[in-house]
Order: C-alpha cells, then sequence, then structure tokens
C-alpha cells in the first residue's frame, strides 16, 4: 500500500504547487471571490498538465494504482479540471476597467490587454469541446487511432494557449517562480508525449514479434500467437494485457488492448484469444502466419501473484475469457494447491473456447468450471441466464465469498453487476480486482 499512497501524495504535491508558490508571494490580499477565482484557474492548469501522465501508458503508474483506478481518476479530474477552468473567469468580483500603473500587484484591476487574454478565451471554447468529444467518441463514429493523436495533440494545444495566457494575464501566474513552474511542467507533458509516440514505437521498431499462428476457435473468435525476432521476448504475469499492432508500423498507432490467454513460461511465444469486434479484429482473416507484429507490454493488476487467499475465483464473459486462462494455465504449471473455480458465460455453447482444455482441468479437479449460457440449446446441461447474484449464490456458497480473491473480466454491463453483486455480500474491494476497456 505504500507505493499507491506515495503516489497520490506526489499527485497532490504537483497539482497544488503552484497554490503554494502563490502564496508564499505574500502578495496584497484581495477579496475571498478574487483569490478564489485565481486559486481555480491555478489548480485548473495544474491538473491538466498532470493528466499527460494519467494516460494508462505509464506501466510503473497503472500497474501500480491499477488500470481501471488510473484511467478513471483520468476521466474525472479532466472533468474537475473543466469545472475549474469554466467557473475561474466568472468569479472576480469586479469588471476589468483600465489598469493602474501603482497597482503592480493587480489587487485592484485584472487586465483588459486583449492579447493577453486571446488565448484563455480560445482555451476557453477549446476545452469543454475537447471534453465532450473525448466522453462521446464512440458516438462521434471516430477510429481509434485517429482519436487518440487528436487527443494527445489537441490536449498539447490547449496546454500552449493556457501557457501563453498565464504569462501574460496571470497575477501569480506572471511572476518567475510561476512561470518556470508552469514551463517545467509543460516541458515534461511534451516528454510524455514524446515518450509515449516517439520513443515507445522506436523500441518496438527494433523488438518486433512475428505471427506464429493464426486459428479460428469459434464463429467470431480466434486464436493469435506471436513469437519474438531477435530477442528474447516479453515479461509479463498471468491475466495482464498488451497494446498489440499486427501488420502496421509501430508508428502508426494502429494497435489495440488485448489479454495474453498464454502463461508465462520459458517458452517466448505470447497467445491470445480476440473477438472479431472492431476494424482490426474484423480483418482477422486477412492476418498471417509471418505477419510482422508489435507489442507494447505488459499492462494490469489483474493478476492473483502474491495474493494470499486460498480461493480463487475467475468470473468471465465472452472474450474475457483470456486472463483467465493465463491465470488457470499458470495455477497447473505451478501446481498451485489454491482452490481455482471459473464462472464463464457466453450467448451460445459454440462460442466456448478451449473447451476440451476446460473440461479436462475440472476432471482432473484443478479447478471447478461452470458454464452459462443466455441463450442455451434444448438438452443444455448447465447454467442458463446471466451472471447475476442469483447465481454466484447458486454456484459459490457463502465461504468463497468469505475467503476468495475473485478476477472479473467481460462486458462493462457484467462488471457492474458482478461488482455489485459482489460488495452487497460483503466481499472488500480489495478482494475484486477487474479492469475495463470500455469506459464513459
Amino acid at each position: 500500500m505504500l507505493r499507491p499512497a506515495l503516489w497520490c501524495l506526489s499527485y497532490l504535491g504537483l497539482v497544488c504547487l503552484p497554490l503554494a508558490l502563490s502564496w508564499l508571494m505574500a502578495f496584497p490580499a484581495r477579496s475571498i471571490r478574487n483569490e478564489l477565482a485565481s486559486g481555480l484557474g491555478l489548480l485548473a492548469f495544474a491538473i491538466i498538465l498532470v493528466e499527460f501522465v494519467l494516460s494508462g501508458r505509464f506501466r510503473t503508474l497503472s500497474n501500480t494504482l491499477g488500470l481501471d483506478i488510473t484511467i478513471r481518476f483520468h476521466q474525472l479530474i479532466g472533468r474537475v479540471a473543466l469545472a475549474f477552468a469554466l467557473l475561474h473567469p466568472f468569479l472576480y468580483d469586479f469588471l476589468p476597467g483600465p489598469e493602474r500603473p501603482w497597482d503592480t500587484s493587480r489587487e485592484l484591476t485584472v487586465t483588459t490587454n486583449f492579447w493577453a487574454l486571446l488565448p484563455g478565451i480560445v482555451a476557453f471554447v477549446l476545452l469543454p469541446a475537447f471534453v465532450l468529444a473525448s466522453i462521446h467518441r464512440d458516438a462521434l463514429g471516430y477510429k481509434y487511432e485517429r482519436w487518440r493523436i487528436l487527443h494527445g495533440f489537441g490536449a498539447l494545444l490547449i496546454v500552449g494557449l493556457l501557457l501563453l495566457h498565464a504569462e501574460a494575464a496571470g497575477r501569480y501566474s506572471a511572476e518567475p517562480p510561476l512561470i518556470w513552474t508552469w514551463r517545467i511542467l509543460t516541458g515534461l507533458a511534451v516528454l510524455a508525449l514524446i515518450y509515449v509516440y516517439v520513443l515507445k514505437p522506436i523500441y518496438q521498431a527494433r523488438h518486433g514479434w512475428r505471427v506464429s499462428r493464426i486459428e479460428r476457435l469459434t464463429p467470431r473468435q480466434w486464436d493469435l500467437r506471436i513469437t519474438p525476432e531477435g530477442h528474447a521476448g516479453a515479461s509479463f504475469q498471468a491475466g495482464q494485457f498488451v497494446w498489440l499492432n499486427v501488420g502496421h508500423s509501430p508508428f502508426s498507432l494502429n494497435e489495440n488492448p488485448f489479454s495474453i490467454s498464454s502463461a508465462p513460461t520459458d517458452d517466448p511465444e505470447i497467445g491470445f484469444v480476440i473477438k472479431e469486434l472492431g476494424d482490426f479484429t474484423g480483418a482477422l482473416h486477412k492476418v498471417s502466419v509471418g505477419d510482422r507484429a508489435y507489442i507494447d507490454s505488459a499492462y494490469g493488476s489483474l493478476t492473483i501473484d502474491g495474493r494470499t487467499e486460498p480461493d480463487v475465483v475467475l468470473i468471465a464473459g465472452g472474450v474475457g475469457i483470456a486472463p483467465m486462462l493465463s491465470i488457470l494455465r499458470k495455477m497447473a504449471l505451478d501446481q498451485d494447491a489454491r482452490n481455482a473455480v471459473l464462472i464463464y458465460g457466453n450467448r451460445m455453447a459454440d462460442q466456448i473456447v478451449f473447451r476440451d482444455e476446460l473440461d479436462a482441468l475440472h476432471g482432473s479437479g484443478r479447478a471447478e468450471v461452470v458454464h452459462v449460457l443466455y441463450e442455451p440449446q434444448d438438452g443444455w446441461p448447465g447454467e442458463t441466464g446471466y451472471i447475476d447474484a442469483a447465481l454466484l449464490d447458486r454456484v459459490l456458497g457463502e465461504r468463497l465469498f468469505e475467503t476468495g480473491v475473485f478476477v472479473l473480466c467481460g462486458p462493462p454491463v457484467m462488471l457492474s453487476s458482478v461488482e455489485t453483486a459482489l460488495m452487497t455480500r460483503d466481499v472488500p474491494a480489495s478482494r475484486i480486482l477487474m479492469e475495463r476497456f470500455q469506459y464513459d
């Protein structure tokens, strides 16, 4: 718990640093509304700058806090910054007027210099449009690759405008301590973009992979495997995911997150279970053995490595089975003595992947496997319906709620439903592991 606490303290220190520096300047006091207006502007700019490292693409951060927490916080705090930025100019309790030469600390007036205000006005218009476009990007129909480049460099444009506005029109930000603070933080934001958009692709280009197997498992699901080319491969923990790019340049941004289905072993080959859904996955039939691939790995905290709970409950919906396969395969290789239960939901029986392997695990006693179908054919002997509270009660029993670690992966609706069911049964959040690949 120490590392997450240090990250949180570091975050608070960075976003509050401009406020602390403005307080140390000991300017003549103004009304509470005026100081609040300036404070909200300082906080909004600081939050926006630190957002660049909360994208989920920095493994040390996202793997420590958890990807869900990192991305959710990125989204929520971005909306907080928007609210602060929009309130900031309207809280001043005096009207702008001609600047007074003797009022060097701007105790009485706000600048009326149009060119000093213009960058802030443009940012004031762009920022809500930017946030709304991010929230509704699916409805807008943007391809992920296009949205990603617009999101990164659109944020950089807004930061540049805010930097100009802060230095030209700010009461506190026009002073050297804050000028240098803003410039350093802006430089770090630029470096974050360079790291993600330039340095990572360069590394990937030098550590390429090749497709070693592509096989259709079900009408819409594929088993894709890649092997390293000229290097030792990638280290990962069972349950983690990578950003995978097949058939494109590593600089093209054509990459998508896929959970690893293979177990960490001495064999450097990595496997995935991929469902046909989007642009890339819908063209899996065109992928051939030998095609070039690149990965950015490994991300995620959906892993039971280091956990001490005696029971492991894996709950998967559809293609969410991929990380569960990795965990079960790792447990089998390690001869892990913990009790394992897999609840695996699908629409129809022909969508179950690696059924023989799962049946073998069930038959050998290494794991209890419970299949759930919500459109079963006549004669289906297993569970039916959805993975809900009633099914969990029926399958698990009281002891597992008290002792198990729960690993969840699947559609957002299933994740929310199962999480709610577990929490109503007093399962603490620390024993519920899940990651979403879709966010509102």
